[in-house]
């Protein structure tokens, strides 16, 4: 992977597939660069150049103690830079919220993909303290707590799902990851209700979501697409409860940016 330092002199590695106009992939939670790699090739095979990469806390990307939104918006910003500085952006779950927060404070975007955004619009969000709780269990080195934690409050993932996560082999990998919790939890509740600058991005959005995901989702991913004058809201069946399916996703992609849908 390359590496790129951002703003606050934090390293931040990100990986290039294909050819093409530029797409960086924002991840969402608990997840690193190599989870979108499905994504990036379907993207690559579509005749795009795909960007992913580790938000901080993340995979082989650095962090700084007490990290904010702003120095996630300026990691994205250091990216789109490194990669010629003229890109559209595709992110999925909180990697969506970061996306348009990023788009709506200057960071040149071309276009917004925006896949199942879980933002509360001030409603039945997480409690005020949980980044605070999160924050102490990573300190005091309970990582499996802080994912636990996460999963059932700041994802509103049912308990049986999360005991079986937390019971399977996949739960290991996810601990490396714990202190990105916080700064997801930091990032959703800041934006959970969207600003009048989020509203009024300047840039095509495209909102996705899948027929088959979290009644929430639906929820926030509708609202957000009639929020936005002018965005266009895309259910694409092919991707199932949260999972963006890769070809159907870069298809519509290709669509808009490639076959001239925005042209």
């Amino acid at each position: 992977m390359n590496t790129v330092t951002s703003a606050d002199g934090t390293p931040i590695a990100y990986d290039e597939t294909g050819d093409g106009a530029v797409v960086v992939i924002v991840n969402g939670a608990m997840s690193t660069a190599a989870d979108a790699a499905g994504l990036a090739t379907a993207l690559a095979d579509a005749g795009f150049r795909a960007v992913t990469w580790d938000r901080r806390a993340r995979g082989s990307s650095g962090d700084a103690r007490g990290s904010t939104p702003d120095r996630e918006v300026e990691d994205l910003a250091a990216v789109i830079d490194a990669v010629g500085g003229d890109a559209a952006v595709l992110g999925h779950s909180s990697g969506a919220v970061l996306g348009l927060v990023a788009a709506a404070r200057g960071v040149p975007v071309r276009a917004l993909f925006l896949s199942e955004p879980p933002l509360h619009f001030g409603e039945d969000g997480p409690a005020d303290d949980l980044a605070e709780r999160l924050q102490l269990a990573v300190d005091e080195g309970r990582l499996d707590d802080a994912i636990v934690t996460f999963q059932l409050e700041g994802v509103g993932l049912p308990q049986e799902m999360v005991d079986g996560i937390r019971a399977s082999d996949q739960f290991a990998a996810l601990l490396p990851l714990a202190q990105s919790t916080v700064y997801d939890t930091n990032l959703t509740r800041e934006a959970s209700t969207p600003s009048p600058e989020m509203l009024a991005v300047g840039v095509p959005v495209t909102v996705l979501r899948g027929a088959q995901t979290f009644p929430f989702l639906i929820g926030s991913s509708d609202r957000l697409a009639d929020a936005i004058d002018g965005a266009e809201l895309v259910v694409v069946p092919e991707s199932v409860m949260h999972r963006p399916d890769p070809a159907a996703t870069a298809r519509v992609v290709r669509e808009r940016l490639r076959d001239g849908f925005y042209a």
